[in-house]
């Protein structure tokens, strides 16, 4: 090659490097400007947001702060960009399942491949990158059972950041700060650890949610588990008034965990028509039926810390009661959990009828409006809708991004 032809090569290489910078300079003096946004939002203490919205403004007390998070929503809709990795195949990767207890990771994985809501073609624009593999279908497809190995669900893990790493700029230069991967099975914190900086610097968005397992709340965000049998919710949306709920507490639970074994331990054998536990319920008894005439559903950790029965209680408009240790509800950074359920230590299992006979009647009826409030926040509609569920998922991956900044590695 002439020197001529070396120093044409030379810029041209330097106008591509240019022009890269320069969309990640903007994305990120944007995220500066959006920053100060919200910042000055949460300057304002009303109850109520004082932006405008045509579908609905945010209010009272079951959030932090309204009006910083209609801001932050708002923003959201305006700049958020996800761009999906198009490499690897189904079943493993752009896939899950969408009727199981797993339905939170299935159906955010279909409705982000479908590219109706914040996705783009474009890499350079995103903000953030998905890593598009199932750990619900890796332990399904990979897992062996008979040796308890899973190593071969690491490896896959391990040569999917290889191939994207090699492929793409955008992990190496950001140490994957950027990237998030998503997943409602008990085994997501492990599968991720197989790569230390998706553990440690990616965004993970887990059902379990447990910081004595690595959970970063910083970085990391938790999900609602939302086990969607029949794909609907329609059927378990509502309940009875207040006045017409005649339990005041209730569980139905087989033997999942050391908390439910004190919890079963506890209270199945009492037959305390106040707290009705159970590890079956009699023949013809209905579970949606007894959620819905409870003031106050029992929500206990099983082997892991997330359960599907928060969400079932709040279909249900039943005041849900968190006994867990070291575990952060969904959404926890927006929501005010405090404000529309009860959290109890384990250690207080046998004193839960004290506990919410201590709740007054006027507590309870604010705590159960509350509740009915907060549904929209975790409804699963078959095409999306404003501040459902899918959406304060995307919120809440939106909310990690801002903490970081993201440079190229040779930019000093």
């Amino acid at each position: 090659m002439s020197k001529n032809n070396e120093s044409e090569s030379v810029v041209i290489v330097t106008s591509k490097i240019v022009k890269k910078n320069s969309k990640l300079e903007r994305n990120e003096a944007n995220l500066a400007r959006v920053r100060s946004s919200i910042k000055q939002a949460a300057l304002v203490r009303n109850l109520t947001s004082t932006h405008q919205d045509p579908d609905y403004v945010p209010h009272g007390p079951i959030y932090r702060n309204a009006n910083a998070f209609h801001r932050s929503y708002l923003e959201m809709e305006k700049v958020f960009k996800i761009y999906v990795y198009k490499e690897g195949e189904p079943p493993i990767f752009h896939n899950g399942p969408c009727r199981s207890i797993y339905s939170s990771e299935g159906r955010f994985i279909h409705e982000l491949e479908k590219g109706n809501f914040y996705t783009t073609e474009d890499p350079d624009e995103a903000l953030v990158y998905f890593l598009p593999f199932s750990v619900v279908m890796l332990v399904q497809y990979l897992y062996e059972p008979e040796t308890s190995n899973t190593d071969a669900i690491g490896r896959t893990v391990v040569d999917y950041i290889d191939v994207i790493s090699g492929k793409y700029p955008y992990w190496n230069r950001s140490l994957g700060a950027d990237h998030f991967m998503l997943s409602c099975h008990d085994w997501g914190p492990r599968t991720s650890s197989y790569v230390p900086h998706l553990f440690h610097k990616s965004i993970r968005v887990l059902c379990n949610a447990n910081t004595s397992e690595g959970f970063n709340p910083s970085k990391d965000a938790s999900f609602p588990e939302i086990n969607l049998l029949t794909g609907e919710v329609e059927g378990l949306l509502g309940g009875p008034s207040p006045s017409h709920r005649s339990i005041l507490a209730f569980f139905a639970g087989r033997l999942h965990g050391y908390i439910r074994y004190l919890l079963l331990n506890e209270w199945k054998d009492k037959r305390d028509p106040d707290v009705q536990v159970f590890d079956q319920l009699p023949k013809g008894v209905s579970y949606m039926s007894k959620l819905k005439n409870s003031r106050f559903c029992l929500c206990p950790s099983g082997y892991e810390v997330a359960s599907p029965r928060i969400v079932e209680a709040i279909y249900a408009e039943c005041v849900p009661v968190l006994i867990s240790d070291n575990y952060v509800p969904p959404f926890s950074d927006v929501l005010n959990w405090k404000s529309f359920s009860i959290q109890i230590a384990v250690k207080d299992i046998p004193n839960i009828k004290k506990i919410l006979m201590g709740v007054s009647q006027r507590q309870y009826l604010r705590m159960q409006r509350r509740v009915k409030q907060v549904q929209r926040h975790f409804v699963v509609n078959a095409t999306p809708k404003r501040y459902d569920v899918f959406h304060m998922i995307n919120h809440s991956i939106w909310l990690r991004r801002l903490n970081i900044h993201v440079r190229y590695f040779h930019q000093s």
